[in-house]
């Protein structure tokens, strides 16, 4: 008998499934809590009203459960005790863990859409923070579970998979309304990576309001705030840009945690998910906060509403530390959200018509620490000189240093930001149809190579899918989730497939296969 069993991130062990302990480092009773926490959401949708109060309750609940956001069991079991107060009729019962049926077609859309969820939720609890919310979003959680808990046939899920691209896209606009309403419109912003001279305090994850509030309470400390990994898209927003100590970006993508964490000599804060295993190097001076736990890491609470957390833990340490070692002398460029790239729109397109941009790839989505997601940079860097790369999220790292240049002012990497900005993309793509009169979405001179790890890409996925793009390039790997049923029933519908080679990919792609 397995101690747990876990394949919803794109490293599980043996593209598989982890049941011993998880490739994250999620041991196997936190495993079983979140399990559990999850079968009681189940119960609260099956038994309370919609509000947007529990819908919220449940958002976070789900947030802790995604890949690298929560390693601890005591707060894993404090949110399941506070759901078993929630949960109305006591006594009635919901599908528990992954194998709570034994049909593998309804296995797989049921974990299919809960992961779905899992990604909605993270963005609906960012919006939230900023007191943005859509109804209807509520509305899907509660259904969503509910159809996840009851039904065992596989054309309803199959229709619960298609509910959630639409709901993900809801999630996705809400959160780009909220953070583009509270934080204004991004613009293009090359961002520098080497060190100052002051103690400096590292804000990683993707709570934007917390790093605003982390900027105010440092205003005049002689400190400097660095971004890292999801969160270097914050410096093309106009709002950070009013604070002189907001002074730039350290490292790259989550997993090299263990190297850039110890090299940056300061504090660190956690936002939500992408925390690795903590080291001994840097183990005094990290933090977690919101959906964000770790074991014996101090933790910054909640705020309460209308007040900012507190973050003189991390003010007080810093001041005692010495500023950053310098590991990077780059500049990375961001910014482009569809309001800067509508900005590029007439140029784009007259690129387009006279022959410079042949093809834009979309290569959005997640990095991580399989060798076989060098594949990303050789396809980056294999591409011809008329082409353009489309991204968003942590995928970003593997190319965004190398030096490809402009096509008539418009850069070749064009970072529409965090994984959610891939709503930005989209929308991008959609003003593209238009100005080229093109009716078909799918013959654009647009491909998709996306690279996905966890469940925000699942449900950055389903929108794809939801807004009618097909032939999606999925790597290193397709999800274990998958049944082989399930997986035929994609590829007919949507013409998902897997990567080959850069060299092969490449000539498919531009040929817009």
């Amino acid at each position: 008998m397995n101690n747990m069993f876990c394949f919803q991130c794109q490293e599980t062990c043996g593209n598989s499934g982890c049941t011993m302990t998880g490739v994250c480092g999620k041991t196997a009773t936190t495993a079983d809590a979140m399990d559990r926490l999850i079968q009681r959401l189940k119960v609260i949708a099956l038994n309370r009203k919609v509000s947007h109060e529990l819908a919220i309750f449940i958002a976070k609940s789900l947030f802790m459960t995604v890949t690298n956001t929560n390693f601890s069991e005591r707060s894993i079991v404090s949110q399941l005790r506070k759901s078993e107060k929630l949960t109305g009729i006591a006594s009635f019962d919901a599908p528990l863990g992954v194998h709570s049926d034994g049909d593998e077609d309804v296995v797989s859309l049921r974990e299919f859409a809960t992961y779905a969820l899992k990604g909605i939720a993270a963005y609906m609890v960012h919006a939230d923070e900023l007191d943005f919310k859509d109804e209807s979003l509520d509305d899907f959680l509660f259904s969503a579970l509910r159809k996840i808990s009851e039904s065992k046939n596989t054309a309803d899920l199959l229709e619960l998979i298609e509910e959630s691209g639409a709901a993900a896209v809801k999630a996705m606009a809400l959160l780009d309304e909220a953070n583009t309403g509270t934080f204004g419109t991004p613009e293009k912003t090359v961002v520098k990576t080497y060190p100052g001279t002051r103690s400096g305090i590292l804000i990683s994850g993707h709570d934007l309001k917390d790093l605003y509030e982390l900027l105010i309470q440092t205003e005049g400390k002689n400190i400097d705030i660095y971004t890292h990994g999801e969160m270097l898209p914050a410096h093309a927003y106009l709002l950070f840009k009013k604070f002189p100590h907001f002074y730039g970006h350290y490292g790259s993508a989550w997993h090299h945690q263990n190297v850039e964490f110890a090299a940056f000599n300061g504090p660190i804060l956690l936002t939500s998910n992408c925390i690795t295993p903590v080291q001994e190097s840097y183990s005094k001076r990290i933090f977690t906060t919101g959906c964000c736990y770790y074991p014996n890491v101090p933790h910054i609470e909640d705020r309460e509403r209308g007040s900012m957390k507190d973050f003189s833990p991390l003010i007080e340490l810093a001041v005692k530390l010495p500023p950053p070692m310098s590991i990077d002398k780059s500049k990375l460029l961001t910014g482009f959200g569809h309001g800067q790239l509508t900005e590029y729109l007439d140029n784009i397109v007259e690129n387009i018509r006279n022959g410079s941009i042949k093809r834009f790839i979309v290569m959005a989505g997640c990095d991580g620490r399989q060798k076989k997601r060098e594949y990303y940079t050789d396809v980056a860097s294999l591409l011809p000189p008329d082409t353009i790369i489309l991204t968003a999220g942590c995928a970003k790292y593997r190319y965004n240093r190398l030096p490809l240049g402009e096509i008539n002012g418009i850069p070749r990497i064009i970072d529409a930001g965090q994984c959610n900005d891939s709503y930005s993309l989209a929308v991008f793509v959609l003003k593209l149809k238009e100005a080229l009169g093109e009716e078909d979405i799918n013959k654009l001179p647009i491909s998709f190579d996306i690279a996905w790890y966890e469940q925000k890409a699942v449900a950055v996925l389903l929108a794809l899918l939801s807004l009618g793009f097909k032939n999606i390039r999925l790597g290193p790997t397709l999800p274990a989730f998958l049944s082989e049923r399930i997986t035929r029933i994609l590829e007919k519908n949507y013409k998902l497939k897997s990567i080959s080679t850069p060299h092969e990919d490449i000539i498919s792609m531009l040929k817009g296969k």
